[in-house]
C-alpha cells in the first residue's frame, strides 16, 4: 500500500477568495471539512486533495488551485473512483472522482485549465471524520479492481 503524508491543509471561507492554510482541521462525516465553504452534506466534491509532485511539476503553490489537501509521496494518477484515503488515526475520505479543472483555473494562470486536465486533484466524502493535521501519514486502499486482478494472478501462479 502506498504512503504520503499532508504537507499542508487549506479551508475555503468565501467563494473566489485564496484559500486559508491551516495546520489542523476537523473532518465531518458525510459532510467535509469543519467551517469550510464545500462542506455540504451529501456532495461528492466535500474535500479536494491534491499532489504535491504535480503541483510542483507545473510550479504552483499548495492551496492556490483551490485543494483542501496537499499531499505529498502518492500517486494520484492510478486513484480510482471508490478508493479509500486513510489520514492520520481516524480520518477516511471515499474518492468520488477526478477533479476537473473549470475556466477560473486560467485567472489564476492563463492556459492553466489546460496544464491541469487530468490532474487537478482527487474530489472525495468524508467517510469517517475526525482530526487532520499537517504530517499525519496518508494511504490509499487499493481498488477492487487491483485487488482482484492481483489475487487472479496470484491464484494462476503469475
Amino acid at each position: 500500500m502506498e504512503q504520503g503524508r499532508v504537507v499542508a491543509l487549506y479551508m475555503c471561507l468565501e467563494r473566489r477568495q485564496p484559500m486559508i492554510p491551516t495546520q489542523a482541521a476537523l473532518a465531518i462525516s458525510d459532510l467535509g471539512l469543519e467551517g469550510d465553504l464545500h462542506a455540504v452534506e451529501g456532495s461528492a466534491r466535500q474535500v479536494l486533495l491534491m499532489d504535491k509532485e504535480t503541483l510542483d511539476l507545473l510550479e504552483l503553490s499548495p492551496g492556490v488551485i483551490k485543494e483542501n489537501i496537499t499531499v505529498e509521496g502518492l500517486d494520484f494518477s492510478s486513484i480510482r473512483r471508490g478508493q479509500v484515503f486513510f489520514i492520520g488515526d481516524q480520518v477516511t475520505l471515499e474518492a468520488t472522482g477526478p477533479c476537473e479543472p473549470c475556466a477560473r483555473m486560467d485567472e489564476i494562470r492563463p492556459g492553466l485549465q489546460g496544464e491541469l486536465l487530468g490532474r487537478r486533484g482527487i474530489v472525495t466524502t468524508v467517510l469517517n471524520g475526525g482530526p487532520l493535521k499537517v504530517g499525519d501519514k496518508v494511504t490509499v486502499e487499493p481498488s477492487k479492481e487491483a485487488f482482484l486482478s492481483e489475487a487472479a494472478q496470484a491464484a494462476s501462479g503469475g
